[in-house]
């Protein structure tokens, strides 16, 4: 994508990804301007009523009822924006503040915020320059939506306040931005949404949907350097149970073994070994049952696209309304949901990379796949690795959104806490990274230690993608950089796109 046009239509998932994560540039649709001077005409018309109006000739929160004089009100939409920066804790990414920016520049062109068109096109402009306000990890409850996080950017469009410039270097705001001064309702235009929470549901939407299939890819990898069957994949025993997820997932590990010579080796009645591990047979409906929590999570995240968060809002036909949409349930719940089967996922995961370490499990493979076991220990420190990261998923998997904490001198009285929920997802997100990563270098290995038998055209293409950047067996070296490298040839999609080649049509 070259550019992204930001309308008052909903932006998509690949939109937000490649703003957030490729520096993709932004403007502003015509239409999108047209639709913010209209509502601004709104807010100015109540400016000046006599009659207070929330966000516009008031004080905020718990101070609504504190009515602003005209010659004050620059200075209280100043004042919301320093005092609401007030994150505090390490620097939150880079891809996350700019998705949130988007979504926020998204929510105004709706034309449904009050703002006036040079506020919005401000916003744009720091947005394409590649300029990222510093945002903080702790400061929202989710509700009124991520108030702090957005309070960061918004004192960034000021001239205040520390920013990274497009190549990363720490600045502050006063050297790159020319700052506007807020006018009525702008300064809590700017800050009262659900931005936070849904770029980083996007975020991981994105991540996870590569990561599943890399699953489907570490499974198969596993059942074959375990000598399983790949009978129990068949369409119609998936079909007996009409999960659409799960079809996807046992589609795919019927292609990733198809015309397997190890798999092949030990079929037919010969073969006296029963049943395989629930690791292994049961590998579809784990992934499966995951891809259907990531698809409600995606819908979901399709009906924020298309929201207009903000309090209160300009109505279609000129009303100003106070109104709850800001609270952040909606998305906190399914951020929450998504972990526990990023924890399941990568819980299977282990297990399997485990069975290959046992002698007592393997069928055949050395202890711990060492070169010299004794002298070597092989991959077994490796799974103790996975094995305290699926330990810190678990807790992970405890939801952030059951524990609201009341705040603003109890106007605020129920929180989402969607920002923390969105935090420990994504720290999620990055361990079943790991997890699989590992997996996938046992498993490579020990494909390898069945030599002359040979892994299927598409897992053994994997195996010989990784093997480009890590050696194959052989005697005990330092483990970490391998594990670093697998960590990355699983993270940048290297592993599902080494797959996909070797595969008539990609995994699904």
């Amino acid at each position: 994508m070259e550019r992204i046009v930001v309308g008052r239509g909903p932006l998509t998932e690949a939109e937000v990804v490649a703003v957030a994560r490729g520096g993709t540039g932004v403007e502003l649709a015509t239409d999108a301007v047209a639709a913010i001077a209209e509502s601004r005409k709104t807010v100015e018309a109540l400016a000046h009523d006599v009659e207070p109006h929330y966000g516009i000739s008031t004080g905020f929160g718990a101070l609504a009822t504190k009515h602003i004089p005209t010659a004050q009100r620059a200075a209280l939409q100043r004042s919301l924006i320093r005092s609401h920066a007030a994150g505090s804790g390490p620097e939150v990414e880079r891809e996350v503040v700019r998705a949130m920016m988007l979504l926020r520049l998204s929510t105004l062109a709706t034309g449904r915020t009050g703002v006036r068109p040079e506020t919005a096109a401000a916003l744009c402009s720091l947005l394409d320059a590649g300029i990222t306000p510093v945002v903080h990890e702790y400061g929202s409850l989710g509700c009124s939506g991520d108030l702090a996080p957005l309070a960061h950017v918004a004192l960034a469009l000021m001239g205040e306040g520390p920013v990274r410039d497009a190549s990363g270097d720490l600045r502050t705001a006063a050297e790159l931005v020319q700052p506007i001064e807020l006018a009525e309702k702008e300064g809590l235009a700017l800050i009262n949404g659900t931005d936070g929470m849904l770029g980083q549901l996007l975020l991981a939407a994105a991540d996870l949907d590569r990561l599943l299939r890399t699953a489907d890819i570490t499974a198969a990898m596993s059942v074959e350097a375990l000598l399983g069957t790949d009978r129990v994949f068949a369409a119609d025993l998936a079909a007996l149970r009409p999960q659409p997820g799960q079809a996807v997932a046992a589609a795919n590990l019927r292609a990733l073994l198809a015309g397997s010579p190890i798999v092949a080796s030990h079929a037919g009645p010969d073969d006296t070994y029963v049943q395989d591990a629930y690791s292994m047979r049961c590998a579809p409906q784990v992934a499966g049952a995951a891809r259907d929590t990531l698809a409600h999570a995606r819908s979901v995240a399709g009906y924020e696209l298309a929201s207009a968060v903000d309090n209160p809002v300009v109505t279609v036909d000129g009303r100003v309304e106070s109104n709850g949409n800001f609270h952040g349930a909606p998305v906190a719940y399914v951020l929450d949901f998504l972990a526990i089967p990023v924890a399941d996922v990568a819980s299977m995961s282990e297990r399997r990379t485990d069975r290959m370490l046992d002698v007592a499990r393997s069928r055949g493979l050395p202890p711990f796949l060492a070169h010299d076991a004794g002298v070597d220990s092989g991959h077994m420190i490796a799974q103790y690795t996975q094995a305290a990261v699926v330990s810190e998923l678990k807790r992970l998997a405890v939801p952030a959104s059951v524990d609201s904490i009341p705040s603003s001198a109890m106007q605020e009285d129920h929180v989402s806490m969607g920002w923390s929920a969105a935090r420990k997802l994504r720290r999620s997100v990055d361990g079943l990274t790991r997890v699989l990563a590992i997996e996938l270098l046992t498993a490579a290995r020990a494909l390898d230690l069945r030599a002359p038998l040979l892994p299927g055209a598409a897992t053994g293409a994997v195996v010989a993608a990784l093997r480009s950047t890590v050696d194959g067996p052989g005697s005990d070296r330092f483990l970490a950089p391998e594990i670093e490298a697998a960590v990355d040839f699983v993270r940048t999609g290297a592993a599902v796109a080494s797959a996909d080649a070797a595969l008539a049509q990609p995994l699904g």
